[in-house]
């Protein structure tokens, strides 16, 4: 059973990202830069998952230059990062020298840890991206994307961490992304990792259905190492554990935290004046519990987006329609794991049928792109049926997606010619070459018309 519980703060990436679509400002996290990095986290979460594509996307903002401001703030604290594996922050899989000239150049600029995943939990898509990690001399977290599913059993978890450990990762993360992971269940499966491979274990989890709380405290009796938490004003909902409760709840224990209530309420009311400026951007989901997320299994991140890409299709009645065809076209697709870039497949899919009326009647370019083999192996077999309907004649591949993937680096930077002007750029646009060129444009503009000293 561990002892000290170390924590992970969210407040600056999947926080946000799960309540407030993903679009608070370098501009609102700097002022209280100092103050966070006083606390004594074991790390922050500052950068990775959606923040890089909104913040060119939404805000016109350079992530690279957000990465830099954060660090030269903060100098004190571990800042983490998470990785879609071969999808680096993207949708799909990038070629091996993108991933690797993507991590080595995120590293220079200021992550200490790269926590990497596969949504498929396919270790092959991972493995390029720990790798590059590993040897820039950081600290990699091979996750474990939780689900549950006739085929997710403790067992296939316990392989997927096996293989994980032999990649030489420091630290396994079980991650939870859309909070499903009930008491007892962490309690088993924890304590069965925690005998089976002597790595610390970090959890992360959504308050989605509300059980993280009471998952959390579980998980530490079973010897859980770390905990992802968020500043009150940014958590629960669809986001994680209030940092301030959990802090609270271990005072005093072998457990305890060692960190500053005083300090961290602090924070606290920055952030609730923060969170105003966002209102916008709210969820009806984020103050409920939603147990039928047990269900759908939508996660906390893109739980937000989704209503908010609804919205914005004036369909936004569609919600419950739409997470009830999730499972549905999950099964169809042989149970992947419900984190990006698979959420997405299965619910632009669901939306689809549930739109159009007939299931299927149009199928996605990356639902066809999956079930031709392209984002890995899948849990469970797909429905025959279902790959009849999509593939016709056409058989899936076998390979690791990748190995089909020619090198990209110097074609992006040849494609994207006088508008990129570092190698970060040639990174950017390799990555959303479309979104990029209008940040690009967006960006040299703000240069020409800023006023001469």
């Amino acid at each position: 059973m561990a002892a000290k519980i170390d924590l992970t703060e969210t407040i600056l990436r999947d926080a946000h990202q799960s309540l407030l679509a993903t679009r608070m400002r370098t501009e609102d996290m700097l002022p209280i830069a100092a103050r966070l990095d006083e606390i004594g986290y074991w790390s922050l979460e500052t950068w990775g998952g959606a923040t890089f594509d909104a913040a060119l996307r939404y805000l016109k903002e350079s992530p690279w230059d957000r990465l830099r401001r954060l660090r030269a703030a903060m100098p004190k604290t571990r800042f983490q990062m998470l990785v879609r594996g071969q999808n680096i922050v993207g949708y799909h899989n990038y070629p091996d020298d993108i991933v690797v000239a993507f991590v080595e150049r995120a590293a220079a600029e200021g992550i200490d840890v790269f926590r990497i995943f596969d949504a498929m939990n396919d270790v092959r898509n991972m493995k390029t991206a720990i790798e590059a990690a590993l040897k820039a001399g950081k600290l990699v977290e091979g996750a474990i994307c939780y689900t549950i599913s006739p085929v997710h059993s403790v067992d296939y978890f316990l392989r997927v961490g096996d293989q994980l450990a032999d990649l030489g990762v420091q630290v396994i993360c079980l991650k939870d992304m859309a909070g499903m992971l009930a008491p007892y269940a962490a309690y088993e499966l924890i304590s069965k990792i925690k005998a089976r491979i002597s790595l610390p274990l970090h959890l992360h989890s959504h308050c989605t259905a509300g059980l993280a709380p009471m998952s959390y405290m579980m998980a530490i009796e079973a010897g859980a190492d770390i905990l992802d938490t968020a500043i009150s004003p940014l958590s629960q909902g669809t986001s994680q554990p209030a940092t301030e409760a959990v802090v609270a709840a271990l005072m005093g224990t072998p457990h305890d935290t060692g960190l500053d209530l005083d300090k961290l309420n602090e924070i606290a009311e920055y952030f609730y004046g923060v969170r105003k400026k966002y209102r916008e951007f709210e969820s009806p989901v984020n103050n409920q519990i939603k147990t039928d997320i047990l269900t759908s299994q939508i996660p906390g991140g893109m739980l937000s987006n989704l209503v908010a890409q609804l919205r914005h299709q004036k369909a936004e009645d569609k919600l419950e329609a739409v997470l009830s065809e999730m499972p549905h076209v999950r099964k169809d697709l042989g149970y992947p794991p419900l984190v990006t870039p698979t959420s997405q497949i299965v619910g632009s899919q669901a939306a689809l049928n549930v739109m159009t009326g007939k299931r299927y009647s149009i199928v996605a370019t990356e639902t066809r792109n999956y079930v031709r083999g392209f984002y890995g192996h899948p849990p469970g077999p797909i429905s025959e049926e279902i790959k009849a309907k999509i593939l016709g004649k056409k058989e899936p591949i076998s390979c690791r997606p990748a190995d089909l993937l020619e090198p990209g680096l110097d074609a992006a930077r040849k494609e994207a010619g006088s508008l990129v002007t570092s190698d970060e750029d040639v990174l950017t646009y390799a990555l959303f070459p479309d979104i990029a060129k209008d940040y690009f444009l967006a960006r040299d503009s703000r240069q020409a018309n800023r006023p001469a000293v």
